[in-house]
């Protein structure tokens, strides 16, 4: 889970597991998986950095990324 910022300066958490896809549309938009669509102060690179970091935290994930020599989420979609 990351904590975000809203628009309106509201905080809320996300469930990283829920991003499929983040724009810049010029404001920060990402899309769930559940077709949802949230509006961002953060910017793109830093919800990234936040998704990244909160799925290096997670030792099944690290692990198997580890093993595939994938050091970044960026790199698994090469």
């Amino acid at each position: 889970m990351i904590q975000l910022t809203r628009l309106n300066g509201c905080s809320f958490t996300l469930n990283v597991l829920l991003i499929e896809q983040i724009e810049s549309l010029p404001d920060t938009t990402i899309t769930l998986t559940t077709g949802k669509k949230i509006v961002v102060m953060d910017s793109v690179d830093e919800v990234r950095k936040k998704a990244i970091d909160f799925m290096r935290e997670i030792p099944l994930l690290s692990l198997s990324a580890a093993r595939e020599g994938i050091s970044s989420c960026s790199e698994a979609e090469d």
